[in-house]
């Protein structure tokens, strides 16, 4: 497994290019899962939930798994609420 992709404190529409740069970045730069860590994660909003499907699919089209570590509760109900939860494969 290669390091992992720390988010920062914020993830939302106003981030989400950097967030899909940093992505795609780490998904060319190594090999084997990714693991994406959100423990930072405080400020965030529906686009952090896009943004970890759209790496679940980056990751599947580039052969690489992707899981989520550390996702904070509210992210997590978040997910759930627009049914998704179980897309996101939190280790």
């Amino acid at each position: 497994m290669s390091n992992p992709l720390v988010l920062p404190d914020t993830a939302t529409l106003a981030t989400a290019q950097a967030l899909l740069g940093a992505l795609q970045t780490a998904l060319a730069g190594g090999e084997g899962a990714l693991q994406i860590d959100a423990r930072a994660l405080t400020s965030f909003d529906t686009s952090a939930v896009a943004f970890l499907l759209q790496a679940q699919r980056l990751g599947q089209a580039a052969g690489r798994p992707v899981t989520l570590s550390g996702a904070p509760a509210k992210l997590l109900e978040l997910a759930q609420l627009y049914g998704v939860d179980g897309l996101l494969n939190e280790a």
